[in-house]
């Protein structure tokens, strides 16, 4: 198996959706797309919770404790948070995706913009924060096969069509942030001996569902949560962890 087969399929169900889902959004009414972005929005917050259920792992309290989990999780999203705002990461992404509007999309008026822009930031965090995109990349450059991102890029193509007939060629555009992001982390499973033991995942998994959480509220149109200055909580979490398991 070649390391990064994986991402490149994911690569191209991505684009594959998004052009579907555009030529099917231009027949559909706003209200329809609006609908079809509420159902995303629910079927995201159920995926987040069951992530988020992984605080309750026997793998993660055998290792620190019953109280130590929600304490981790909740350092992560502090630390994360902090060093995310810091870093600006929010308005980069935004920035990111304004650029490549200019550069992608023909469509200059003030609402297409906003329209582009929400696409590429919702789609580029739902694809690139789940346990799939850091497990199933890490386990491609190991070189344990790539089925993990087989079924991770099967149901982002989904996604895609229906997020692209929802917010348009924003979401073809996320494919860049899936390459460059499950790329890298394939290419920092090639330099690992093996995979993080089961704690850390565990509570790497709660905190990425509880960013999904946030990914789902914007969906929703519940709050805007700036969900792209939390993602440092992803590198936060296992390192946590590891301090709590040497504390226990």
């Amino acid at each position: 198996m070649i390391p990064g087969i994986g991402t490149a399929v994911n690569v191209a169900t991505v684009l594959l959706g998004a052009t579907l889902g555009v030529l099917l959004g231009n027949r559909l009414p706003t209200r329809t797309r609006d609908v079809v972005t509420d159902g995303l929005g629910l079927l995201t917050l159920l995926i987040a919770g069951t992530s988020a259920m992984a605080v309750l792992s026997d793998d993660l309290t055998d290792e620190v404790g019953t109280g130590a989990p929600m304490l981790i999780v909740l350092g992560a999203l502090l630390l994360g948070g902090i060093a995310g705002s810091l870093l600006r990461l929010e308005s980069r992404v935004e920035g990111l995706g304004g650029w490549l509007q200019s550069r992608l999309s023909g469509e200059t008026g003030s609402v297409e913009r906003h329209r582009f822009i929400e696409g590429f930031v919702v789609t580029s965090l739902l694809f690139c924060t789940g346990p799939l995109t850091i497990l199933g990349s890490l386990n491609d450059g190991l070189g344990n096969g790539a089925e993990q991102l087989y079924l991770k890029s099967a149901l982002d193509g989904f996604a895609a069509i229906a997020f692209a007939a929802s917010f348009g060629w924003g979401v073809a555009a996320s494919a860049i942030t899936v390459l460059v992001v499950q790329g890298s982390l394939t290419l920092l499973g090639l330099g690992l001996g093996d995979v993080l033991p089961d704690a850390h995942l565990a509570s790497l998994e709660a905190t990425g569902g509880l960013l999904l959480v946030g990914v789902s509220f914007r969906l929703l149109r519940v709050r805007e949560i700036p969900v792209a200055d939390l993602l440092p909580a992803l590198l936060f979490a296992p390192i946590l962890c590891e301090l709590a398991v040497a504390l226990h």
